[in-house]
């Protein structure tokens, strides 16, 4: 036992020997030393080393990691150490393996957990970076996408970039070629010989061994010289005849090939396979035809024919040969030629055609085409030509001929019946639809024929039949194709056929609950087409099947009054408020016709009637006072009015009844009447807007000021109101005031374009012509479709720059007026007339409603157009009516002008615009 507890306290590492450089003591503080004979003498690298000192093993990347380790205190853990691998010399099992996947696993399951928010938050930092610190590529991002839209013509209009080298950079001296001077050319050819045995000579080493010397001038004298015998030569070798004019040879040369520029040596080998062709195949005509037209080609014409030829020989069957043939020889020859064609092939159309175009003489022409229809009877095309040759009376006996030889040919039945009388021609037109039953063309003009007769009973039941034999017989004809047959019929001045077909078809594969939106397309889509007729047409078919539906009356009153006659549109009018009494706009459409075809008493009646239709009708009531004031019966309107204010007291009866007492200058009850209405409409703005103004007639600023600012309490949305308010402050010079009115009025009211452009011409008239730029930016990115806004921003350019801004705006808002209106005016400042004037007709023909642009056309007019121009735009401004514009409105609402017509306001308006030169 204690031998066994000796043994078990005995330290292992006693009977292992000490590792190299081991110093006893030394964990206690006890220091070592060394000595030389415990070094050993020196020696050298590759000796072997002293067993008692070996040499230490390499070590590992592992071991040399691990010297690495940093032992600072700043990188001590508890329980980790010094951040070290605690068993990383241990043997790694199969137990640590499982869980490193285990905590792997737990791992990846914190990590999806963590995801989206981690991905969310890097996202996000990602985002302001970019925001922050954006690439180039970003922000030439939309300049990139504008380019898709850039055209072909803008991009070529682009400017090439400049050299911004200096001119002596750009100048730089290129390698220049002069030629050698002559003189020294001869001083050179006296100083150097040639010898004859080969080689130059220079001066001075030539020997006497009798070697002679030769001139370089001589030399090509000699050449000349010798050139020249050899032509005359060539000229005169037989017997004295000049065969080669040397003048004229080069000339001769060139005109060889007069049609051909290619290379001589392609012509060879297209010879020789064209040749191969027909030694093959003699049978083939495309290759005589070809190798013919290859010799026409290189201008050797005879060959050619006389290769076409032996192609007939060879080919005589072929009809293209025997054409190729014909063309090829001349006009005498040719008869020649096509009289053999036809003997060989007498079925031949082309070839009988051909015939007789070679024919100059008139009776020869027909001499031929008979003969060929003696040949070919059932040919239509050598009827039709033969037909047009003949007079009228022996087409006739040559179609009667021609559609028993061809009864398929629709064109030949309709061409006889079109010759013969009625009764013929019906009998004719009968037996074409025995023939060929599946035609419509027959049967319209079987109804073209009874509608030119006058039997218009028959053309509708004609239409009825050709619709049920069509689908009997199975030929599917679409309701467009039939409504383009109306139009034709239309044109040819057939309008009951017209008619007829419209009201057979139009209805042809539509649902019902469609029929009324179509009808309506239809017609507008024939109004613009300019198919009067089928629209009218339609219009009465829509009314007969929808009679009480107002908005197709409506749409036919309108289409009456703009394409038909004021009869029309009163026959119309009388119907329609029959079948729809309530509708009101149809009885004013009445009443309006009479009273411009000054017929007053008539337009009172259908007013009165209309009242006892539409009792208590606003617009009813209002048309009648209006129809009374025009007419100079103030009284009666008045009374009119008082009556409506009592029984159907509205807003718009208020201030037509304030209007007509300012009219006629009665301001007291006008006042009067304000007040009582603004009692009961106190959110009316025009009630609002005309105390005010009444006001400022009568000099009372304060009062206008108060009535304005009390309807922009009711009424803050009123546009008018705002700008009533800021031009009172500024007539009043409250300069600070109205700005500030418009700043408020902009922030009330945003996107406004009135507004803003308010505010850019007040800064104007105040000369702030910065503030009024910085303005018009701000306006354009707030309302950047705004015409209005760009028509200003045009002019307020220089002239060099609104060509540019005209472009600008024109991209932005390319259908506006107001733009088209700025644009004319721009080309008659240049002095561009006609492309002012087709910007003129554009702006009127996209809204005809703006007034400003009447005025413009008709002062461009007067100084660049004609009388008869000038009445044309008088006329046509009559007929539009406009209401609309800046200037339009400033004469025509002012209440001095209440009883100017629409040529008067024109005038007005004309004379009141700022000169062109000013804009």
């Amino acid at each position: 036992m204690h031998a066994a507890l000796v043994s078990k306290k005995k330290k292992e590492f006693l009977a292992i020997p000490p590792p190299v450089g081991y110093v006893a003591g030394i964990g206690r503080g006890a220091h070592g030393f060394t000595t030389r004979s415990d070094i050993g003498p020196a020696r050298e690298t590759s000796d072997p080393t002293d067993e008692r000192h070996p040499a230490p093993p390499k070590k590992t990347a592992n071991e040399e990691e691990d010297d690495d380790e940093d032992l600072n205190d700043a990188n001590y853990d508890e329980f980790s150490g010094y951040s070290g691998n605690l068993f990383g010399n241990a043997p790694y099992e199969k137990d640590d393996e499982e869980a490193d996947m285990i905590y792997d696993s737990i791992d990846e399951r914190l990590d999806e957990r963590r995801k989206d928010r981690r991905e969310k938050k890097f996202q996000e930092e990602v985002r302001k970076v970019r925001e922050e610190r954006p690439k180039i590529q970003q922000q030439f991002s939309d300049l990139k996408r504008k380019l898709s839209s850039v055209t072909e013509d803008e991009w070529l209009a682009i400017p090439e970039v400049g050299d911004a080298r200096n001119r002596k950079q750009r100048s730089l001296r290129q390698e220049q070629m002069t030629p050698v001077p002559d003189s020294i050319i001869a001083k050179a050819a006296q100083d150097t010989t040639i010898d004859p045995s080969g080689g130059m000579m220079t001066p001075g080493t030539s020997t006497s061994l009798g070697t002679s010397s030769m001139d370089l001038r001589k030399v090509g004298e000699a050449r000349n010289t010798l050139i020249d015998i050899k032509l005359n030569q060539v000229s005169d070798s037989v017997s004295g005849q000049t065969v080669v004019d040397p003048k004229g040879y080069l000339t001769d040369m060139q005109s060889m090939l007069p049609a051909y520029g290619g290379d001589i040596q392609d012509v060879k080998k297209a010879r020789l396979l064209l040749k191969s062709v027909r030694d093959t195949n003699p049978g083939h005509a495309p290759a005589w035809i070809a190798s013919a037209r290859l010799e026409e080609v290189v201008g050797k014409l005879q060959v050619a024919r006389n290769l076409i030829m032996k192609g007939t020989e060879a080919c005589p069957n072929s009809e293209d040969i025997w054409l190729e043939a014909i063309r090829l020889q001349p006009i005498e020859t040719g008869r020649v030629v096509v009289a053999q064609a036809v003997r060989q092939i007498p079925h031949s159309v082309k070839l009988w055609l051909r015939a007789a175009d070679l024919e100059t003489d008139m009776k020869a022409k027909k001499r031929v085409y008979r003969k060929a229809l003696e040949h070919i009877p059932n040919s239509v095309k050598l009827w039709k030509t033969a037909v047009d040759l003949e007079t009228e009376e022996e087409a006739r006996i040559m179609l009667g001929r021609a559609v028993e030889c061809c009864p398929q040919s629709v064109d030949m039945w309709l061409a006889l019946a079109k010759l013969e009388t009625y009764d013929v021609a019906k009998a004719v037109l009968n037996k074409a639809r025995q023939n060929i039953p599946s035609d419509r063309q027959i049967w319209l003009t079987a109804a073209k024929l009874e509608d030119t007769a006058g039997h218009k009973e028959n053309v509708d039941k004609i239409v009825k039949r050709a619709i049920e034999s069509l689908k009997t017989h199975r030929v599917d004809v679409s309701r467009d194709e039939w409504l383009t047959d109306a139009e034709n019929c239309e044109k040819a001045e057939n309008i009951t056929t017209c008619q007829a077909i419209i009201n057979n078809v139009i209805g042809m594969g539509i649902d019902d609950e469609d029929r009324e939106d179509v009808w309506l397309d239809d017609a507008e889509t024939m109004t613009t087409k300019g198919s009067i007729e089928c629209a009218r047409a339609i219009y009465m078919h829509a009314i007969k099947v929808f009679p009480t539906h107002q908005r197709i009356w409506e749409e036919a009153a309108h289409f009456e009054r703009s394409k038909g006659s004021r009869e029309t549109l009163e026959s119309l009018l009388q119907q329609a408020v029959l079948h729809c009494p309530k509708a009101e706009d149809l009885w004013l459409m009445g009443a309006k016709t009479k009273w411009m075809a000054n017929d007053v008493n008539a337009a009172r009646q259908i007013l009165a009637t209309a009242f006892q239709a539409n009792p208590n009708s606003e617009k009813i009531w209002l048309a009648a006072v209006k129809l009374e004031s025009e007419n100079g019966h103030y009284n009666r309107a008045r009374t009119l009015l008082k009556n409506a204010r009592k029984d159907s007291m509205t807003a718009r009866v208020m201030m037509k009844s304030i209007k007509l007492e300012w009219a006629l200058d009665d301001l007291p009850e006008a006042k009067r009447l304000c007040q009582e209405g603004l009692k009961i409409y106190e959110n009316f703005d025009k009630l609002w807007m005309m105390a005010g103004q009444l006001e400022e007639q009568c000099g009372n600023t304060e009062q206008a000021r108060t009535m304005y600012n009390d309807g922009l309490k009711k009424c803050p949305q009123s546009i008018s109101l705002w700008l009533l308010l800021s031009r009172l402050e500024e007539s009043n010079k409250q300069v600070i005031r109205a700005r500030a009115l418009l700043e408020k009025s902009r922030r009330n009211n945003p996107h406004t374009p009135e507004l803003w452009l308010e505010s850019i011409r007040f800064e104007m008239r105040n000369n702030n012509i910065m503030i009024a730029h910085n303005l018009m930016a701000k306006a354009l990115q707030d309302c950047p479709t705004s015409g209005k806004l760009w028509a200003q921003a045009i002019f307020m350019e220089g002239r060099p720059q609104r060509k540019a801004k005209s472009l600008d705006a024109l991209k932005k808002c390319e259908h506006d007026p107001h733009v088209l209106l700025s644009i004319a005016l721009l080309f008659w400042c240049d002095r561009r007339i006609k492309k002012a004037r087709d910007w003129f007709i554009r702006a009127i023909k996209l809204d005809s409603d703006l007034g400003d642009t009447w005025a413009y056309y008709y002062k461009f007019e007067l100084t660049h157009g004609s009388e008869d121009t000038q009445n044309d735009i008088i006329a046509r401004c009559e007929k539009a009516d406009p209401r609309h514009g800046e200037h339009w409105v400033k004469v025509s609402k002012d209440i001095k002008n209440w009883r100017l017509e629409i040529k008067e306001i024109l005038l007005a308006v004309c004379a009141n615009l700022p000169p062109v030169e000013k804009l």
